[in-house]
């Protein structure tokens, strides 16, 4: 049986990983070298320079890479520095197509560094797939995509928004840190490209940050490889060794993620305070149909709407006990945010901005009864 026919769980802990050779070691050394020694000029055993490669970060990219069945993988010091890479392969007058729902920090990429240098946006609502060909200019080049969305957890259909752009010759990126790859394949969708923040998931323990992307089309791989290099936005080996190491239990953590989440959003939707719930696996969710087709699961994050309004959203996610008030996501420990005041000020006064009573929960894998308990002292 070839690695590639081998079980998720069974890819997250061997692929890229063997035993060291000189020694024996079961995990992939911290491999701290900046240059290595060549037989001639030129004459190398594949690396030269820690910035160009690494062999700890070679392990990581042909796992994480192995995980979304892609051909290529790149890893970035952070995922604002992966989504860098793929904007930059932009020029003045070229034009990208954002979610209405997109992430704050890619929204301030794309629409502060970038649009100073001449690259313009317009952000659709992907479920319409008519206002998305509308919106496709001659002068576009990509089309973003995040699912479940951040923070309003809505479902875009990769495959209709792959044939929508690939009809006008159009690059499909797909977000995947809310999905990860272990509950969604987005290139096995028709999507161009895959980024991550690894800072979230795949970590899974709020101790490293890094991003990643992962790439089938090797004109794709060739060019982000030059600039991973050109650039050198990387991760430090200690930093690959840490995502390595979250990268091994990701399954197990995301099976668990899932439930706790799933009970959470059970929980919040019959609770007087809540207004609405935000989560694809409750049935009345839009986007139930969709993530039911493309995802394993719905994930491990929950938003919901405080019926008290943004005073009220406040108080609440400044009440909690178990849940800690953090930006950030997808680790072992529950996480709740007012987006409006924390991860998405920075779409405040755009088509992004977000509903001050928003209110997103990172679920963790803690005991179910104690993040329950804790939501409900904190909603009274």
């Amino acid at each position: 049986m070839s690695a590639g026919d081998w079980g998720f769980d069974t890819r997250a802990i061997h692929v890229g990983q063997e035993p060291d050779e000189a020694t024996g070691a079961i995990t992939v050394p911290i491999h701290l070298a900046t240059t290595f020694v060549q037989a001639a000029p030129g004459q190398h055993q594949g690396f030269e320079y820690a910035r160009t490669s690494n062999p700890t970060r070679v392990a990581l990219e042909q796992c994480v890479a192995g995980l979304e069945r892609a051909e290529h993988g790149l890893a970035f010091a952070s995922g604002m520095a992966a989504e860098d890479a793929l904007v930059g392969m932009m020029r003045p007058g070229d034009h990208v197509i954002l979610g209405t729902d997109a992430y704050g920090g890619t929204f301030r990429l794309i629409d502060r560094v970038y649009g100073e240098r001449g690259i313009e946006w317009s952000a659709v609502d992907m479920a319409n797939l008519d206002a998305l060909a509308a919106a496709i200019r001659p002068e576009t080049r990509q089309v973003w995509v995040e699912t479940p969305t951040n923070p309003m957890l809505a479902v875009v259909d990769i495959e209709a928004v792959a044939d929508a752009a690939h009809a006008s010759g159009v690059d499909v990126v797909v977000d995947n840190t809310f999905a990860t790859p272990y509950l969604q394949n987005p290139l096995e969708l028709g999507a161009d490209v895959v980024v991550h923040s690894s800072t979230k998931y795949l970590g899974g323990h709020s101790d490293v940050v890094g991003g990643f992307i992962a790439v089938n089309r090797d004109d794709l791989a060739e060019r982000l490889s030059f600039v991973q290099n050109a650039v050198g936005a990387v991760p430090s080996p200690f930093d690959c060794y840490l995502l390595l190491r979250g990268v091994k239990t990701l399954g197990v953590r995301m099976d668990r993620h899932c439930d706790n989440a799933q009970a959470v959003a059970e929980y919040l939707a019959g609770h007087p305070a809540v207004e609405r719930v935000l989560f694809p696996g409750l049935p009345d969710h839009p986007g139930h149909e969709v993530a039911t087709r493309q995802m394993r699961r719905p994930g491990g994050m929950v938003s919901f709407i405080h019926g008290g309004g943004e005073a009220a959203a406040m108080a609440a996610v400044s009440a909690t006990r178990v849940f800690r008030l953090a930006e950030s996501l997808g680790a072992v420990e529950s996480l709740i945010e007012q987006p409006s005041t924390m991860t998405h000020m920075s779409v405040a006064d755009s088509p992004l901005a977000v509903d001050p009573g928003l209110v997103r929960l990172s679920v963790g894998i803690e005991t179910i009864d104690d993040l329950l308990a804790d939501l409900e002292q904190a909603l009274g």
